[in-house]
């Protein structure tokens, strides 16, 4: 009797975690498996170390400044956090309005076809995605508008999972994925039809560099249009509260540096472009966005549990554990952000590049 006790107990407990890891670890069911988390082009043994490297940027700021230093800043950040992303959160690295009675995913699709709307391209004609991470935006763009989407992301690895995403999705013939660094394209000028990026030019050093090389890249006439993260107008330098929450968001979101409000359509009209509209589409009417922040905490601490378990027995890589800490304290800054109004993830501004150069 005891050792049919004893057997059936292992078998409810190995029932239990297979339900726990595999069945309510995926948060995006098509996407990362909790037990395929990796360190992405880092090699398992690595990750721990990098996760160190990472954090090391933030005891030489100058160099997080540094336009030559920054894309391996990101890129290892990305690295780290790539697959986590996609198992709790979805294919699409960015936040959306709340809206009553529409699920997070059909939210999150419904923000990224206005980006697309609102630079009125046409089926067939070619877009730019910048800075596109593993294809979420590119894919619903895609699939709504009929462009071709041409991504492009300074991760390897998000590229290579882009891809296999695109040919899941069947979309492969509509969407493109390059690696390489938003602020050198590997494109000619008068390129693109349209172009978008959705909470990505925050990793620039310099909103001007990413700016001028979208500007270039660009048809005449055609439209550009940006989520921007940036301080709003409740944002105090000399609170120590703000400068802590701000802080704690650039650091654990791979930020040299938030930008104010303010900066976003001057530097727009710098390098040639006219500000057709600007909008913070974070304030009222618009539903939190934080929102799916804290509804998720029940599910950080599940995930956590899930993390710590696979990163014992040797399945995640030794540093999962610490990678997805930080990801939790920052979900808590980028909260207390939302909350207090002093944070925007999603600062919209439009612009369209002249038909002809101002002379």
């Amino acid at each position: 009797m005891d050792s049919v006790a004893l057997y059936c107990t292992a078998g409810l407990i190995a029932g239990a975690l297979y339900w726990f890891i595999c069945v309510l670890g995926p948060a995006e069911r098509k996407g990362k498996r909790a037990l395929d988390l990796s360190g992405g082009s880092i090699s398992a043994e690595n990750v721990k170390d990098n996760y160190n490297q990472y954090w090391s940027f933030f005891r030489r700021p100058k160099e997080i400044e540094s336009a030559e230093k920054v894309p391996d800043f990101v890129d290892t950040f990305y690295n780290l956090v790539t697959d986590i992303y996609e198992w709790g959160w979805g294919q699409s690295f960015h936040f959306s309005p709340h809206i009553p009675g529409k699920s997070h995913k059909d939210a999150t699709r419904i923000h990224e076809e206005m980006a697309v709307d609102l630079i009125n391209v046409k089926p067939g004609q070619k877009i730019l995605d910048a800075g596109c991470g593993v294809g979420g935006p590119m894919r619903a763009i895609a699939a709504h508008s009929k462009a071709q989407v041409t991504g492009i992301t300074i991760n390897e690895y998000q590229v290579q999972r882009a891809k296999l995403h695109n040919k899941k999705a069947g979309l492969d013939s509509l969407c493109n994925v390059v690696c390489g660094n938003f602020l050198k394209m590997p494109f000619d000028e008068n390129t693109f039809d349209g172009a978008y990026s959705i909470e990505a030019t925050c990793h620039a050093p310099k909103l001007e560099e990413v700016y001028s090389e979208i500007f270039r890249v660009m048809k005449p006439g055609s439209l550009f249009v940006s989520y921007e993260w940036v301080t709003t107008e409740k944002y105090i330098d000399e609170d120590e509260e703000h400068k802590d929450v701000i802080q704690g968001i650039e650091r654990g979101d791979a930020l040299p540096g938030l930008r104010s409000y303010k900066d976003i359509a001057a530097t727009a009209k710098k390098v040639g472009f006219e500000v057709v509209k600007e909008k913070d589409l974070a304030k009222p009417p618009s539903k939190p966005w934080w929102s799916r922040l804290k509804m998720g905490r029940l599910a950080y601490w599940r995930n956590h549990v899930v993390v710590v378990i696979l990163s014992a027995i040797g399945v995640a890589p030794k540093g999962t554990v610490d990678v997805h800490k930080m990801l939790f304290k920052t979900a808590d800054y980028l909260t207390r952000g939302g909350e207090t109004g002093i944070f925007s993830p999603m600062h919209m501004i439009l612009c369209r590049k002249p038909e002809k150069a101002s002379e």
